[in-house]
């Protein structure tokens, strides 16, 4: 089944942008992370050139992670996107890009109901742009 998920900034570089902005992206619900991980590349046109993380919590720092998946743990090719939905209570999916600019990114799954594939489409894809794309490497002093 194809899952539609919401793409938008959560905390760290993004503090520094003025714009609102998300993607929606559909994706196979036994997609892996790292295949959502180079969706979410195409998606805001970074480099895929640094680490990354994808984790549950309350919030994207500050609080204890319930879940991590990252390249030592080997979630990132186990874990199915859709076995990550629904999220427990109060629990939001983030996406942790680049260590040292931290782009955090919130991952929610919408309301759109889950739909057969279509024939001749590829997954994943973004099917919807609000915004500018994020600047990876803006001028912040580094």
């Amino acid at each position: 089944m194809i899952i539609t998920l919401k793409l938008e900034g959560a905390f760290g570089s993004f503090d520094k942008e003025s714009d609102v902005w998300y993607r929606l992206i559909e994706i196979d619900s036994n997609a892996n992370l790292a295949e959502l991980h180079q969706c979410i590349q195409d998606a805001v046109s970074f480099d895929n050139d640094h680490l990354y993380e994808f984790f549950i919590a309350n919030s994207a720092v500050g609080s204890r992670k319930q879940k991590t998946f990252d390249n030592e743990s080997h979630g990132i090719w186990d874990y199915p996107v859709g076995d990550l939905f629904p999220l427990p209570n109060h629990k939001k999916l983030f996406y942790l890009f680049d260590y040292g600019h931290s782009w955090y990114f919130r991952i929610t799954k919408t309301r759109k109901k889950p739909k057969e594939r279509e024939r001749g489409v590829r997954y994943p894809r973004v099917v919807e742009k609000v915004g500018r794309d994020p600047e990876q490497y803006a001028d912040n002093g580094w």
